[in-house]
């Protein structure tokens, strides 16, 4: 039988914060210091390409050689703009703290699965305020895998002494978030007001949808009446 919901994972970045919006105001900042407009061409055809991490500075190495600007100087000053920017830019998504607060009230375990490492992690939550709320965070650097691997799930399930079956997860990508979640036998929100994506997908692996993050406290509500 399916237990009452205790336990409440979420996806950090484009889940709790709009990370993407704050990648592009910091791209935006590192074009402009070196004299250069085309700030969304490094978010969108660098950061976006895959060729290197989604966060991986060397990004802005390959931009700025492509653009024949030399590096000394400039990549190490445009990496320090790009994560002071993209750090002071991160606000939670409206809603957020105010849901976390009751979750957190109505006794709820809560915890992270993102595969940004330890020390950005906990930049973030410290400067959304949102640290507070949650009883364990896992991070690419403990488990060396990312998502949609199933390992990053199953350390968050040991770490927060739930069974799947008494789990909820949070998350915006299909991929990445709900299909390994609900392949463990986690049931599962798709936050689809945090996937850039979203007008061109659905996410019918989700249990639940939310267009904005107080839709969540009804889901949780109802799950706890029909103890379904």
């Amino acid at each position: 039988m399916t237990l009452p919901v205790s336990t409440i994972l979420f996806d950090m970045d484009n889940t709790l914060f709009d990370l993407v919006g704050a990648q592009i105001a910091a791209c935006m900042a590192v074009a402009g210091s070196v004299g250069k407009t085309d700030g969304n061409a490094l978010f969108e055809e660098y950061f976006l390409s895959g060729r290197r991490g989604f966060e991986s500075h060397e990004n802005i190495r390959d931009y700025l050689s492509d653009r024949n600007i030399p590096a000394d100087g400039n990549y190490q000053q445009a990496r320090r703009i790009y994560e002071t920017v993209k750090l002071d830019t991160i606000v939670p998504y409206e809603g957020v703290g105010s849901t976390l607060a009751e979750l957190c009230k109505q006794g709820f375990h809560m915890g992270i699965v993102t595969d940004a490492h330890s020390r950005d992690a906990t930049r973030r939550l410290e400067k959304t305020a949102l640290l507070p709320y949650f009883d364990g965070i896992v991070t690419f650097d403990m488990v060396l895998k990312k998502k949609p691997a199933p390992e990053p799930f199953l350390c968050a399930l040991d770490m927060m002494r739930a069974g799947p079956d008494a789990v909820l997860l949070v998350g915006d990508s299909p991929r990445r978030d709900i299909r390994p979640a609900r392949d463990l036998g986690i049931r599962t929100v798709y936050a689809k007001y945090g996937d850039r994506f979203s007008a061109r997908r659905e996410c019918p692996e989700a249990d639940f949808c939310i267009n904005k993050m107080t839709e969540l406290l009804p889901i949780i509500s109802s799950l706890a009446e029909s103890g379904k």
